[in-house]
């Protein structure tokens, strides 16, 4: 089960403290560190772009299963595939909003399975009403990404040995899993 990114400097730790279990994905960065000398062999750590590391926390796993994570625009609007899910078209990150579904003023909440990413002209149609009010139709329904989904979702640069890795951790219902199937 994927747990979260880290950066190649907390991987070389990792590795030196001997906590990788095992490897796959290909080879990132071989990090040449000092010469022995005794041996007159320089040292050097081969990371690779999924490392896993020894360890079985159940409790952390239980955790998982009821992770809720963090909602923020730049995730939200990666999860919605940076569409407006009004008009359906694409836009720029700074062309789009956060669309309370049910707005705040009606009791709705500021939460994965009540926003969706819009571009500003849909929000601003829109205005505080519910999208039948306003007579506009949601293309898609929001909804929480799971733990893997939001590693996914957080990544800039996501490797193809890394997006089948976590894609083998998505829901097979998930939206994003059948998106991102097609893509493939």
């Amino acid at each position: 089960m994927p747990l979260e990114w880290i950066d190649y400097q907390d991987a070389v730790r990792l590795y030196h403290l001997g906590q990788v279990a095992y490897t796959c994905g290909t080879l990132l960065y071989r990090i040449h560190g000092g010469i022995n000398a005794i041996t007159g062999l320089r040292s050097m750590i081969d990371v690779n772009s999924i490392i896993a590391t020894y360890g079985d926390n159940h409790a952390l796993a239980k955790a998982r299963d009821h992770y809720v994570p963090p909602l923020n625009n730049p995730a939200l609007f990666k999860r919605d595939a940076r569409l407006c899910l009004y008009c359906g078209q694409r836009f720029a990150d700074r062309d789009l909003s956060r669309d309370h579904v049910t707005p705040l003023s009606h009791g709705g909440e500021d939460a994965w399975n009540n926003v969706v990413a819009a571009c500003k002209r849909c929000n601003n149609h829109k205005a505080g009403r519910s999208p039948e009010q306003a007579q506009m139709e949601l293309l898609a329904v929001p909804f929480v990404p799971t733990h893997a989904e939001y590693i996914y979702l957080q990544g800039h640069r996501v490797l193809a040995d890394q997006m089948e890795f976590l894609l083998a951790h998505f829901p097979r219902t998930s939206p994003l899993h059948e998106r991102l199937r097609r893509q493939a």
